[in-house]
C-alpha cells in the first residue's frame, strides 16, 4: 500500500506548481490564445478572448523584440496548437495531481517535457538563425529559458516511479475492520 506525500514535503514541487498554473491561467488561455483569435496582427478586430489589454500586451512585445511572434507562420501556429489542445489540459491534470499525490501523472509529464522541448527548441533556432530571426535574441532567449529548464527539471522530477507517494507502514497501515478479518480467517479454514 502507498499514500501521498503531504505537499508540505515536497517543496520543489511547489516550482512545479507554479509555472504550470502560469502556464494554464496565462500563457496558454491568454498570450497563445490570442496567436489563433488574431490571425493578422497588423489588421484585426478585437476578439472575444482575450481581452484587449492582453492583445496589446502580445503585439507591443512581438513588434518591440520578437518579429516571429508577429509573422505567425505555420510552424508557429502549429507549435500554439499544441499548446492550446495538449498542454492546457496537461497543466489542469498535472496541478491536481501534484497537489493530490497521484503518480499517475509521471507517463502524461514525460510527453510533455519532450513536446515542450523540441518546440521551444525549434522556435528559438527560427529566433536565432531564421527568416523572422529577433534582433534581440538574449532578450528572446531569456524569456523562452523557463520552457526549456522547466521540462528538464520535471523530466528529473518524473525519473522515480513512484513521485508523490511513499509506502504504508504496517505500524500505519489501518487496521481491517472486523467483518472483513472474520470472513479472511474463515475462507484460510475452509482450505
Amino acid at each position: 500500500m502507498r499514500r501521498p506525500i503531504p505537499l508540505g514535503r515536497r517543496r520543489l514541487d511547489w516550482i512545479l506548481l507554479a509555472f504550470f498554473a502560469l502556464n494554464l491561467f496565462f500563457i496558454t488561455y491568454i498570450v497563445d490564445i490570442e496567436q489563433l483569435t488574431v490571425a493578422n496582427p497588423v489588421h484585426f478586430q478585437y476578439p472575444l478572448w482575450p481581452p484587449r489589454f492582453f492583445v496589446d500586451m502580445v503585439h507591443s512585445y512581438g513588434s518591440r523584440y520578437d518579429p516571429l511572434l508577429m509573422a505567425r507562420p505555420a510552424f508557429w501556429r502549429m507549435g500554439i496548437w499544441i499548446d492550446v489542445i495538449w498542454n492546457g489540459p496537461f497543466y489542469a491534470f498535472a496541478i491536481y495531481a501534484i497537489v493530490r499525490g497521484r503518480d499517475w501523472i509521471r507517463v502524461p509529464a514525460l510527453v510533455w517535457c519532450g513536446s515542450m522541448s523540441a518546440v521551444v527548441l525549434m522556435i528559438l533556432a527560427e529566433e536565432f538563425n531564421g527568416i523572422h530571426r529577433t534582433p534581440h535574441f538574449g532578450f528572446v532567449l531569456a524569456l523562452n529559458l523557463p520552457w526549456l529548464l522547466l521540462p528538464l527539471g520535471t523530466l528529473a522530477r518524473m525519473a522515480p516511479a513512484h513521485l508523490f507517494t511513499e509506502p504504508v507502514s504496517a505500524q500505519a497501515a489501518p487496521a481491517r475492520p472486523p467483518s472483513v478479518t472474520a470472513q479472511t480467517e474463515a475462507e484460510r479454514g475452509q482450505q
